[in-house]
């Protein structure tokens, strides 16, 4: 049976709207808002009504009808850590995530959807929501007491691409072993295991490569000298951590395509860092071929810069002993999320119920520092 579903992702700046009937694209927008209309609004929650009458307001424009949709599925931020899949969006989900403490529109997908869901009588899932943590408990040990490592990770898009790698083996996803790495903005390297992402580098909290505009891994040493020099407030310091670092930090921008053309032009300092980003990708995923034991079946390489065959034909030539490489350049995260929905229509995947509990908060062992962030 073909479905017909309704995906969106609230973010900062956009709302993005997709329908597909089957995998084709009916429509797909992404709405921009005006940031003067943005400003008016004291905190994200406050935007729910405004996002909403923006995505029926993108299907009228479509000529597509609510009560045609047979489910409702997308990005749903702010439901805590849990393990990955598909949940139904309920109540209970949609009073967690506007009380979660989260300034973010992320946080209004899950409201979103529950309300058109509502509309039309049917049902709104969370597939593979962004808080995804499945982490295997020796994967989050650090060094520092009461620091543990969690998983912020591009997780729809990351479980999008294994899935679909797996088929490509012929293949369902919690049979094989694949590495995902996803270079956006961010950049999140994963091992999937079966089913479960089993240990990732953090992409919020600033751990793994250095990506187009976040720092990734540095000594430690200097930015705590740093942060407390007197130099650089905190904003400052966690802005070229999240936001202003990598790339953009080293070469001033975080567009590949014009980083190519320098390189092309004989830029031999835009060629090493380039370089320097494929190099700690491609090590990323050597390492988290030894957490899967060298049993790798696939690796794939996602998200925007791996439209740049520079930075594919670097990572490939340094991985591909590993385990084939695929490239889904781009990201699909509507595509997931509607697959999700379809996945959990037909009854081929069990539907979760949300209760709020984290899949992890801390070691119960003795002796076991408390976690900081708690």
């Amino acid at each position: 049976m073909t479905y017909r579903i309704l995906t969106l992702s609230p973010g900062s700046t956009s709302t993005k709207v997709a329908v597909f009937e089957g995998e084709k694209a009916l429509m797909r927008e992404n709405v921009r808002h005006d940031p003067a209309v943005l400003a008016g609004f004291d905190k994200a929650a406050d935007q729910l009504e405004f996002r909403t009458k923006t995505v029926l307001d993108a299907l009228e424009a479509a000529g597509i009808a609510l009560e045609s949709i047979d489910a409702f599925s997308g990005y749903c931020g702010g439901m805590g850590p849990t393990v990955g899949g598909i949940f139904r969006i309920d109540k209970t989900v949609c009073d967690h995530v506007l009380n979660c403490g989260m300034n973010h529109p992320a946080i209004l997908g899950a409201p979103i959807l529950f309300d058109l869901a509502g509309r039309c009588g049917k049902p709104a899932f969370a597939v593979n929501q962004p808080d995804t943590d499945e982490l295997e408990d020796v994967a989050r040990i650090t060094g520092y007491p009461g620091i543990y490592r969690k998983s912020h990770v591009h997780c729809l898009n990351q479980k999008e691409c294994a899935i679909r790698c797996a088929a490509s083996l012929g293949k369902a996803y919690d049979e094989v072993n694949v590495i995902v790495a996803h270079v956006g903005g961010g950049l999140s390297v994963a091992a999937h295991r079966r089913g479960r992402m089993v240990d990732t580098n953090d992409v919020l909290e600033g751990s793994g490569p250095f990506a187009p505009n976040r720092s990734g891994d540095v000594p430690a040493k200097p930015v705590a000298a740093l942060a407390f020099s007197g130099k650089h407030d905190k904003k400052e310091v966690m802005g070229v951590i999240g936001k202003t670092g990598g790339l953009k930090g080293l070469l001033g921008t975080d567009d590949a395509m014009e980083i190519d053309t320098r390189i092309d032009a004989g830029d031999e300092w835009a060629k090493l860092v380039f370089e320097a980003m494929a190099y700690q990708t491609a090590k990323q995923i050597g390492a988290f071929a030894s957490v899967l034991e060298g049993k790798v079946d696939g690796i794939v390489l996602t998200g925007g810069v791996s439209h740049d065959q520079r930075f594919v034909d670097y990572v490939t030539e340094r991985v591909s002993w590993i385990a084939p490489v695929s490239v889904f350049a781009g990201d699909f995260e509507m595509e997931g999320a509607a697959a999700g929905a379809v996945r959990a229509l037909d009854g081929a995947e069990d539907v979760m119920t949300y209760t709020g509990e984290p899949s992890w908060d801390g070691f119960k062992l003795d002796g076991a520092p408390a976690d900081v962030e708690a």
